[in-house]
């Protein structure tokens, strides 16, 4: 278990890297996200307005986070494959003097991290939020990802840990 605080936008959030944990309430679950490997390259989608990044998102209505995170997978990268969680990333506003009861997101939610085994890699269409996508050398991430930190490499190592025993 890992913990960073982070600067989104004016406010100052902790965060802390759960591996291999369970799911986390479901209601409290406020995105999905993962890491998409095929053949040792991983895959990165340039999204509007926000740059490289990996595939996530929000949970639709009737949506398990796994089906989430097919589904973001497949609108953003144009991918589809075999999918293990890897864990959770506890979003923790308590010490946030900008968070409010009224916000859009609790003062202590969830990011749940799944890695594919890309199995079906389908023409890139760009229908949705992603422009493009580039599988690169997982440890060239840093250079395309502006906001790469501590914690999103202990969640990639772990992926990429898993490589092999899928």
């Amino acid at each position: 278990m890992s913990t960073i605080y982070v600067n989104w936008g004016e406010s100052i959030v902790k965060l802390t890297w759960k591996r291999y944990a369970s799911l986390p309430p479901y209601h409290l679950i406020t995105s999905v996200h993962g890491f998409c490997f095929k053949e040792g390259q991983l895959l990165l989608v340039d999204l509007k307005h926000r740059g490289w990044d990996f595939p996530g998102g929000h949970i639709e209505t009737g949506e398990t986070p796994l089906d989430c995170f097919k589904r973001e997978a497949l609108e953003e990268g144009y991918v589809e494959g075999d999918c293990k969680m890897l864990g959770h990333i506890t979003v923790d506003h308590s010490e946030n003097p900008q968070w409010k009861e009224e916000s859009s997101y609790p003062k202590i939610g969830y990011q749940v991290f799944y890695k594919m085994n890309i199995t079906k890699a389908l023409p890139f269409i760009g229908d949705f939020e992603a422009t493009q996508r580039t599988f690169i050398d997982p440890s060239e991430v840093s250079t395309y990802y502006h906001k790469w930190n501590a914690l999103y490499q202990e969640i990639l190592d772990c992926a990429s840990q898993h490589e092999k025993t899928f």
